[in-house]
């Protein structure tokens, strides 16, 4: 099952941001030599028209070979054996005379039309996340938690007014905000959004309490107050993140956790609250798996992460456990509907993805947290195993990140390539062909030294190191 749904994830990605490439080429008439998926030698290929479409060994990417491209470093990475477009003397120096572009090549076209089919790729990886995010909700309906326990009161999250959400115990049902009833977590986040401003009764069961909060016109502080009050999560294995410490350990999906480090555990929280205390301190965890009492060992791992309440930098410790997804319940939606979800789902993880990219640069987020094809390959069955519509989203959410990380300004990427071309707008001329092969080699070296980066943490990962 792993091994199919990675060859679907990336077959289909890597299609979808090379067809971008290759409509964007043909629609401002550069001629396409080779479209093909994947790197190296051929396994399969025909020839139609003027285009060769092939299918080729090495599954890490895709290229679009168009007429008068001179990136001879690109083309070796992506298997041409063809060379670079410009002569080259009796020792393999460029020519000094640079050759004459032809209509239909690519250095041949205007700037704006090569901004365009370098850009396309992202563009299309972008817009199929967006195609499948909205496919999904509307075929399934937006997915909301069946949860609507509390599970946990963060006091110092909640804004002026709420402080009485404080009084509700972890577990109890919430059955009514301001007189709307309260079936699923879409409720509760529907119930303070949209009550008038002004006081509002929230109603519980198990235990049966009245409280009364002043709600605020403020949608900000509305929202805040879904920052403070946490809904239930079971304290129960998820996602397992590929080497990590938990699954270093031993856990499994599914396993029920009952007592961590010493401390019995209720909920999702209580689980993480003992974790996080444990950076690099070993520590035993007792699970119930199949109806039997497991006892594990494991250390968590030091990480740095900024405080939700101070807001200050902090070690906590990880484990490598995603939470469970609970009983899910599905809201039918309109067309309409389904197409604000899509592109609110496409814009939020894009920004999720640029913060953690940021947080590398920045050193808020651990370089260890990158990974590479084996992580894709183990969350990409793991998602296969739990439905059509969970692979879907991580589908549309590895376009998203195949896209942004496509723009990084690294030569032989799409960015590097933009970035080439915001300078021949600037200066009015190109760099020659000697400085942009120069510069896509050292971009070639920085791009494998980040394979072999995201590799060896799987690797050392997968050796618990």
């Amino acid at each position: 099952m792993t091994i199919l749904a990675t060859i679907v994830v990336l077959g289909v990605l890597i299609f979808v941001h090379e067809l971008g490439h290759f409509m964007a080429a043909k629609s401002v008439g550069i001629d396409v030599q080779r479209f093909s998926i994947g790197l190296g030698p051929t396994m399969f290929g025909f020839q139609w028209g003027e285009t060769e479409y092939v299918i080729s060994w090495v599954p890490l990417g895709g290229y679009v070979k168009m007429g008068g491209m001179d990136d001879e470093v690109t083309g070796r990475l992506e298997g041409g054996a063809e060379g670079a477009a410009g002569e080259e003397g009796e020792e393999g120096e460029v020519a000094a005379e640079p050759r004459q572009p032809r209509p239909g090549d690519f250095d041949g076209k205007p700037i704006w039309a090569r901004t365009f089919v370098i850009s396309a790729g992202v563009i299309m990886n972008m817009l199929f996340a967006f195609v499948v995010y909205t496919g999904v909700n509307a075929r399934w309906g937006l997915q909301e938690s069946a949860e609507h326990r509390v599970g946990r009161i963060v006091p110092e999250l909640l804004p002026a007014g709420a402080e009485a959400l404080s009084e509700l115990p972890p577990g109890a049902l919430l059955v009514s905000i301001g007189g709307r009833q309260v079936n699923h977590a879409g409720d509760v986040r529907d119930g303070f959004l949209e009550a008038p401003a002004g006081p509002v009764t929230i109603v519980t069961d198990e235990p049966r309490m009245e409280i009364e909060i002043d709600l605020a016109s403020d949608p900000q502080q509305r929202a805040q107050i879904l920052q403070g009050l946490l809904l239930w999560i079971d304290a129960e294995v998820g996602v397992l993140s590929p080497g990590s410490p938990a699954a270093q350990g031993e856990f499994e999906t599914g396993d029920r956790v009952l007592v961590a480090g010493g401390v019995p555990i209720s909920n999702w929280y209580d689980f993480v609250d003992v974790v996080e205390a444990h950076p690099d301190i070993p520590m035993e965890v007792t699970i119930e798996r199949e109806g039997r009492s497991v006892t594990l060992s494991v250390t968590p791992e030091a990480t740095s992460e900024e405080d939700p309440v101070t807001g200050e930098t902090v070690i906590v410790g990880k484990v490598g456990i995603y939470q469970p997804f609970g009983e899910l319940v599905y809201r039918d939606v309109s067309l309409t509907q389904a197409v604000q979800l899509g592109y609110v789902e496409t814009v939020g993880y894009s920004r999720l993805l640029l913060g953690f990219l940021g947080g590398l640069v920045t050193g808020r987020e651990s370089p260890r947290q990158v990974g590479s094809l084996l992580t894709i390959g183990s969350i990409a069955g793991q998602a296969a195993e739990l439905g059509l519509e969970t692979f879907l989203r991580f589908m549309a959410l590895l376009s998203v990140n195949l896209a942004i990380l496509n723009l990084l300004p690294i030569p032989v990427l799409d960015g590097g390539h933009l970035v080439f071309l915001g300078i021949e707008a600037v200066r009015g001329k190109a760099l020659s062909l000697k400085q942009r092969l120069k510069w896509s080699q050292f971009g070639f070296v920085i791009l494998m030294g980040i394979m072999i980066w995201a590799l060896s943490n799987d690797v050392l990962r997968l050796f618990g190191i």
